[in-house]
Order: structure tokens, then sequence, then C-alpha cells
């Protein structure tokens, strides 16, 4: 059935540009490379990471991690950069775009030594500037458990406001958890 919108983001905007460094002072986003394997499969061997993302990781399946985060830049599926610092991988910042309706979804998270020195706030920060001023998003959105506060700290310093709670929304290995919705809406001019 025909539209009588036009799409916010036209097709092949997000996979004809090439991704982009994102440098943002102490983090710099960048896209995935295959030393990063190890690093990941370090990162999902965190108990707190496999507590909010339900999952651990081999070797074979990071380097498969990697071929999709290219691919899925390409395809304008997860647009996701890998969040590093001084010390080496810090983290991964995704955003999940829904290009025709103008908005995404965004997860991160940030290895033990990232943790509490401000990197998730700058680099969800960096990812969704970008996400505005470039790619022409009109809003960008993100759900945590509400039994993480750490991801709420990390969505309110990156001036996402709080819009409400999902009851019994997503399955973590202890049951349903409610999830808090957050969003950022891009300055309308």
């Amino acid at each position: 059935m025909p539209s009588f919108l036009s799409p916010v983001v036209p097709p092949g905007r997000l996979g004809g540009m090439g991704q982009p460094h994102l440098d943002a002072g102490t983090v710099h986003l960048r896209p995935w490379r295959n030393e990063d394997a190890e690093a990941l499969v370090a990162a999902y061997s965190d108990p707190v990471i496999q507590q909010w993302h339900c999952r651990s990781m081999t070797f074979d399946e990071a380097l498969q991690w990697v071929t999709d985060a290219r691919a899925g830049w390409r395809d304008e599926t997860p647009a996701s950069w890998a969040i590093a610092a001084d010390d080496g991988l810090a983290g991964r910042i995704t955003l999940r775009p829904h290009l025709a309706d103008g908005w995404a979804e965004a997860a991160y998270w940030v290895v033990a030594a990232a943790r509490g020195r401000g990197v998730a706030p700058l680099a969800l920060q960096t990812a969704t500037n970008w996400a505005f001023q470039v790619l022409g998003l009109h809003r960008v959105e993100l759900e945590h458990s509400t039994g993480n506060p750490a991801s709420c700290r990390v969505a309110l310093k990156a001036g996402f406001a709080a819009e409400g709670t999902k009851r019994s929304h997503t399955l973590h290995p202890d049951g349903w958890h409610d999830m808090h919705l957050h969003a950022r809406i891009a300055a309308i001019n």
C-alpha cells in the first residue's frame, strides 16, 4: 500500500556513506576490526555484560561479530562502533536504525575498566549527535532494565529523557524485566 510519507532518511544513505571514525576527546568510535576479537571474548566473559546482554562469545563468534558489524553498516541494519580509549577496547555502541521512520534504538556496553569514567555517556552522545547531524534522524531511543541503574545514569548523562516504563517487557535468565525507555529528539529548527 502506498504511503503518504516520504522516508525521513532515504534508503542507501547510511550504507553509501562509509562508516566514519568519530572522535570525542578521550573516546574514539571506530569500525570493528578482526584484532578486536580477543577483547570481545573477554568483554562477553564479564558477568555484568553477560547479565544485561544475555550471552557469552567464543573467538570464532567474535570474528563473525566483526564481519556482521561491517555487513550491518552496508545493509543499513545495526550501525555498530567499537569504543576505543587509550587502553584499548572500552566498549560498544550500536544504533539500530529505522531509517524510513527517522529513528534508531541505541545499545551499549563498556568493559569493567571503562566503567565510571564517563566513557559510555560520551560514546552515546557522540553516536547520537552524529545520527542527528549527519544521518538526519529525528529520534534516538534506548531501553534498559529497571534493575540496571548504571545504564539509567548513562542515559540521563547523555541527555536522554526518561519517557516511561515498559512492564514485564524483556526476558533475562532471571525472569521478565521491566524496562525504562529513554529518548533524545533532534533539535527542531
